[in-house]
Order: structure tokens, then sequence, then C-alpha cells
């Protein structure tokens, strides 16, 4: 197997065969709490007014997403999983744009295959890259708002690669330096609104999901996010 470590929009653009698409925080840990509180649909798309357009055209959906870390006005939620945790959205349709990770898929135009990458279902994605034994692997870390490279996202990378190979990684420290380096913002008190000290830990919840969430394209802008358990 070929892995690819790649970075920000330039490295989804670049990315081939099967590829994860990671932000760690957040959108791809949201995504998985979303799917975990039984949504019957994710939608992932890359402008806000996209997802304003499908909003029209099925009113009850619930609109999701951040620009600059904060919600996007007229949106029901944020980027924030210590918002959705607790929220009940069986058989709901839930539209998530942010300004990284949703960025990625869009921009992921080569790939083979799609699907996200977190921490929190991150054995669940190496079981499913050992089930389908790609001959390439792209892993594209998306970064601080797609603009610059980012400890969670790296070292998420470098975890799922580790294991594929059959080392072994220091999560334990991977949180340390995480949370005094680009975590270090969930704790500062000017952003408790928008980027709670929760959601340090919800992203960071090692394996809390057994399941993927595989970006099937739908439309120009728009991609479903398919929950599967390898």
């Amino acid at each position: 197997m070929d892995i690819r470590i790649l970075h920000m929009i330039e490295g989804a653009r670049m990315s081939a065969g099967l590829t994860v698409i990671i932000d760690v925080f957040r959108a791809f840990s949201t995504a998985c709490y979303v799917a975990g509180n039984g949504a019957k649909n994710i939608i992932v798309t890359g402008s806000v007014d996209t997802a304003m357009k499908l909003k029209q055209y099925n009113p009850v959906c619930v609109l999701a997403g951040e620009r600059h870390e904060k919600k996007i006005p007229g949106f029901d939620y944020g980027n924030s999983p210590a918002a959705i945790k607790n929220v009940d959205f069986t058989g709901k349709t839930v539209i998530l744009t942010t300004s990284a990770g949703t960025q990625g898929i869009i921009n992921a135009s080569h790939a083979r295959t799609i699907i996200t990458g977190s921490f929190v279902n991150a054995g669940a994605i190496v079981r499913y890259i050992r089930k389908e034994k790609p001959v390439l692997l792209s892993l594209v870390c998306m970064g601080y708002a797609a603009q610059q490279p980012i400890e969670e996202d790296s070292y998420c990378a470098d975890l799922i690669m580790n294991e594929l190979v059959g080392e072994s990684s220091d999560f334990e420290q991977m949180m340390k330096t995480i949370r005094a380096t680009s975590g270090r913002r969930f704790f500062l008190p000017e952003n408790q609104d928008h980027s709670p000290a929760e959601d340090f830990d919800l992203c960071l919840d090692l394996n809390r999901f057994d399941f993927v969430l595989q970006a099937e394209k739908t439309g120009e802008d728009q991609y479903e996010l398919k929950k599967l358990v390898p």
C-alpha cells in the first residue's frame, strides 16, 4: 500500500485512491456525533449559499456549520460537538459546511473513494482501509481553516498510518502536545461561546464510534455522508 500524507486544499486536489479527509477540530468529529445521534442523512457542502438553497428545498433540514469557528448566522448549530452531543437527530437531514473539512471533500475530485477522518472513529477507519486494501491511500490533513498545518490533523494521519504499518503511537503524548498548541484556543475564556473546552475532549475521545462516514457526490457542491460499519 502506497500511503501519502497531504495537506489542506492543494492536498485534497492532489489526493487519489482511497482518500481520508481529516478534520479533527471539528468538522468530522461533529459529523460523527451527528451520525451517532441518528441523523438520516448528512449532506456536506463547501458554500453557505448551497446550504441555504438546500434548506429552501427542504425546510425541515437542520443547518450546521461555521466560518471563523463561529456559527453561521441563520444556522441551527455551529460546528461544536458539545452543542449537539445530546441532540436527537433521528430521521433528520443535517447539512454541514465548514471552513476546512467540507472544503476538502469538495476538492478531492480525483479520489476513488472518500471517507472522513478524526480520532473519534480512527479505529473504524483503519479497519475500513484494511478491508478495502487500496493500492493508494491518501491521508489529507485539512489544517486550521484549510490555511495552515495543524497538530491534531497531522497526528491523526500519523496514528492511522502507524496502525496500518504495525507501528505504535503515543496517543497520550499527542493529546498533551495538542493541548499545549492548537488546542489551547478551546480553553480561552473569550472562545467559550463558539469553541468550548468540552469540544477538546469530545474531539479527542479516541475510537468513540465504530463506523466510518463515506462521502458520495450528489451534486455540484454537495456530498452525502453514508454511515458504514467495517
